[in-house]
């Protein structure tokens, strides 16, 4: 097994994000010194992971030069963003060779609200084409690769960040999630990945405009306060009154919590290994005084081809209209089989879609009935432990790419059709070493009691870290 890892005797070491600014505020370390350190650290172990996708290194190094403060609790703190949403002077390729990118002119909304906490840019990182695989197995570029071991894959769509911050390179990452992509790498590499609340972090005008509206800004981290403060912080930029505020999470919830456990999918049980390692969860769960109950899965089997005509739909928006959207240079032959094959799929059902589409709108439904009795459901992150390498390989056959997915991502779309918040941690680990996340989810505003009972069991289960 071949281990990456970036942790040195640096200005970074072993801190998280939090860390690192209470050493910045005691003056033990210069931002200047967390930017050096962090590009040495991408340059050691990016050509093993092939997390990059743009490289901002001069822009982060004349930022902490010249002073130039944006501001904000995390100001200094070195971070990439993924390249699939808008920065100024930064190309978004969106993990294609389908057209020729070019810098963005402005800021786009989520990474303007980003960049006011503070975090500085070391540039882009990769993502499955389109963000449609659940693996960055990129045809030219080669696959974003698990420093856990480089056999197997990051997970995706937001693959380079979760890498790059599981490795050691920064402690924070932006990710972004529209059917499992902050939670699916946040489990396959070891992090904490929350996908929040519909509308809880704002969104770039392209995804804003979709009928339902599945994606999520967020990121991966190390460790809970990390996540804590960054939506703390986030909320003191761009607040959503419609939605119960998170505030200052700094601990575990004292309220004894009611929490549903389902270890079946929509199609089939989980592994074995996966079923064994959740009931483990609940188990701990119940020890530190958790009321848990055993559920069948709500959700009719319909869901899945509802999700994959709607992800589909996406997927024929984005190949029809290439050449308006990303200029004259697209070419869709460059376009992977998953891409194209999805496209095909939503042009032979598009009479259905409608009908999909007021489907998912009304998933809430189900889950309302589940939170009338319970307080948070708890699952398996994904139905199997991560996969090697060519399992989701983009240039396959595109039936047995998207019944691999299906089988494989059998959880986490429910939240992006309901909006509502969840959680991954990496409460578990795989008999052959490799992180395995815990997915909790509650009702849509719940952020914060998702963070608390996070808190508690980071406390009562400290999960592995690489570098020990």
């Amino acid at each position: 097994m071949d281990r990456i890892t970036a942790f040195g005797d640096d200005a970074l070491g072993e801190l998280d994000a939090v860390g690192l600014v209470e050493a910045l505020r005691a003056g033990t370390v210069s931002s200047a010194e967390l930017v050096e350190a962090a590009i040495a650290r991408v340059e050691a172990v990016n050509p093993a992971l092939n997390g990059l996708a743009y490289e901002a290194f001069d822009r982060a190094r004349d930022r902490t030069r010249l002073h130039r403060p944006y501001g904000g609790y995390f100001d200094g703190v070195p971070s990439f963003i993924k390249d699939n949403v808008a920065v100024a002077g930064m190309p978004t390729r969106e993990g294609t060779d389908a057209w020729e990118a070019r810098p963005a002119a402005a800021d786009g909304d989520f990474a303007r609200a980003y960049l006011a906490t503070g975090l500085v840019p070391l540039g882009k990182t990769q993502l499955s084409e389109f963000g449609f695989s659940a693996s960055a197995e990129h045809p030219r570029l080669g696959p974003v690769r698990n420093p856990w071991n480089t056999d197997h894959t990051a997970g995706a769509s937001s693959s380079g960040s979760a890498a790059f911050v599981a490795a050691g390179v920064v402690p924070i990452a932006h990710a972004n999630d529209g059917g499992g992509s902050i939670r699916i790498p946040a489990a396959c590499n070891g992090l904490v990945g929350l996908k929040p609340s519909r509308g809880r972090l704002p969104l770039d005008k392209n995804v804003r405009q979709m009928p339902v509206r599945i994606v999520h800004n967020g990121v991966v981290t190390r460790s809970v306060r990390d996540t804590a403060a960054f939506y703390r912080e986030m909320e003191r930029v761009v607040a959503n009154p419609k939605l119960p505020p998170i505030g200052d999470v700094t601990a575990p919830g004292r309220q004894r919590l009611h929490i549903a456990v389902c270890t079946k999918s929509i199609l089939r049980d989980s592994s074995p290994e996966m079923t064994e390692l959740t009931l483990k969860t609940a188990g701990l769960l119940e020890e530190l005084g958790h009321r848990v109950s055993v559920i069948d899965n709500p959700v009719p089997p319909r869901f899945i081809d509802d999700f994959l005509l709607y992800w589909s739909f996406l997927a024929f928006a984005l190949v029809r209209g290439g050449r308006r959207t990303f200029g004259e240079t697209f070419d869709r032959t460059k376009l992977d089989n998953l891409t194209l094959g999805l496209e095909a799929h939503a042009a032979r059902n598009l009479v259905r879609l409608p009908l999909a589409i007021a489907r998912l709108a009304r998933t809430r439904r189900i889950t309302s009935r589940l939170q009338s009795t319970y307080d948070v459901l708890l699952t398996p992150t994904l139905a199997d432990v991560t996969p090697r390498i060519g399992h989701l390989d983009p240039t396959a056959d595109y039936q047995q790419v998207i019944d691999r997915l299906v089988e494989w991502v059998a959880f986490t779309p429910l939240q992006n059709a309901t909006g509502e918040p969840a959680i991954s941690l990496p409460l578990g680990q795989s008999a052959s070493g490799l992180p395995v996340g815990m997915m909790f989810s509650a009702a849509l505003g719940e952020d914060a009691r998702l963070l608390e009972l996070a808190y508690e069991l980071e406390e009562a289960k400290p999960w592995a870290r690489i570098h020990d």
